[in-house]
């Protein structure tokens, strides 16, 4: 059977296998984007309901087609965000083929290029782009053993507050998704445990533009990846029910129990760090450090904007947050659900390249790979803060394709010199 050969080999078509394909075509650099399941899938199987875009319409889209039947200042539901995908990959002609898995990657001997073992068949290719992001293998720490009457599973297995078992629910981890996940709990009735951890808490918006605009007009859009460990401080940020400020201490107000970061656990009962007030009053600085920014910036530039004082507003810190929680019998408590929003680790198994540190982390800079002809895409902080959105991957995919579209300059200046020689 012929092997297959290709150019550049993206895998997987979600964002930011699309945007690839975008830029590749621009390029005039024949490609393939091969996805095991359909475009867009984790946006459609892998996340709860009731998901919404964490940016506006206007905003968190690809620059060559807008959200359709969409107003500007809406927050896009999960499904339509997939549809959005679909049409778009359908707009460019993005050469895409779906159900197709990628078993392993190796290096060519002794020739530019990789074998690529896929559930088709095999491929050979000048490059390969790993466009399969951050979010593969959900993170569950082994911390609470299996318990009768205790279910535990991960944000990403969530649907809706009718998935889980009647009874209490511990929600660990404070970031978007574990907190909008704990408001919904609560709204439907729950008695709600959150575990919050370091966090930052920007507004949702402020004098009448949304923090989306204001990262814009600030120039933090373009901060550079910070240091280590630094770049996985949760944001809570969310667009549920039209957009809303994540603001824990309201959260307790309405009967939402805070807890600190979760600790360790014997005999039926998990033990809570001593850090609530501490993250509590980090996600309060880093809300009004914004604010003050964004005043200076109105008055430095003369802008006609609302002043909007309830933003700075405060509500009495309740029991939960005065005397914090340090330990909890789970049974006691009635907690029948275990909800660890405590993130991903990515899966590169089927990358067999010296691409990798020794933590399995990828190797790169703006993911142009220490592998030549390696590339990764839709990292978080791949090139600066915006690396994680939608309208971000796009950007960093243009200086991808640039990097492969200047080596393929270099062998057809090879290949030419070789042909003048011999002659």
């Amino acid at each position: 059977m012929p092997v297959e050969t290709m150019d550049t080999l993206v895998v997987g078509a979600g964002q930011a296998g699309v945007a690839m394909s975008e830029h590749l075509s621009r390029c005039g650099i024949a490609h393939l984007v091969l996805e095991r399941h359909r475009i867009a899938e984790r946006w459609r199987s892998e996340r709860w309901d009731s998901l919404v875009a964490n940016g506006p319409a206007w905003h968190d889209r690809f620059p060559g087609l807008e959200f359709p039947d969409t107003r500007p200042d809406a927050f896009v539901a999960k499904e339509k965000v997939a549809d959005y995908f679909e049409a778009y990959a359908e707009r460019i002609k993005a050469p895409i083929r779906c159900g197709v898995a990628v078993r392993k990657v190796r290096k060519l001997a002794r020739r530019p290029g990789f074998e690529v073992e896929t559930s088709d068949g095999v491929i050979e290719a000048l490059s390969v782009v790993a466009a399969t992001g951050p979010f593969q293998n959900p993170v569950i720490p082994a911390l609470v053993p299996e318990l009768p009457g205790l279910t535990q599973i991960h944000s990403s297995a969530y649907r809706n507050p009718a998935g889980l078992a009647e009874g209490a629910v511990l929600v660990v981890g404070a970031g978007s998704s574990g907190s909008q996940i704990a408001d919904e709990l609560l709204r439907a009735g729950r008695t709600v445990y959150l575990s919050v951890g370091p966090h930052d808490r920007p507004p949702r918006s402020y004098r009448d533009r949304d923090f989306c605009w204001w990262l814009g007009v600030l120039g933090k859009w373009d901060a550079a990846t910070p240091g280590p460990g630094a770049e996985h401080v949760t944001i809570a940020v969310s667009g549920a029910r039209g957009g809303e400020t994540v603001d824990f201490r309201r959260l307790a107000a309405e009967g939402m129990i805070l807890v600190g970061r979760t600790q360790s656990y014997g005999d039926g009962t998990l033990t809570f760090a001593p850090d609530l007030p501490d993250n509590l009053a980090r996600g309060d600085a880093n809300y009004l450090s914004v604010l003050d920014e964004a005043d200076a910036y109105v008055a430095r530039n003369g802008l006609d904007l609302r002043e909007d004082p309830e933003a700075r507003a405060t509500v009495p810190d309740a029991p939960c947050v005065t005397d914090p929680i340090r330990s909890l019998d789970l049974a006691r408590a009635g907690i029948t659900t275990i909800l660890w929003a405590t993130g991903f680790t990515a899966d590169y198994g089927w990358l067999s390249v010296d691409a990798f540190d020794d933590a399995g982390r990828p190797t790169h800079q703006r993911g142009v790979s220490a592998e030549p002809g390696i590339y990764f895409l839709g990292l978080p902080w791949q090139s600066r803060r915006g690396s994680s959105f939608i309208w971000g991957v796009w950007h960093d995919a243009a200086y991808v394709a640039d990097h492969i579209a200047t080596q393929r300059r270099y062998l057809a200046y090879h290949a030419a010199a070789g042909r003048e020689e011999a002659a």
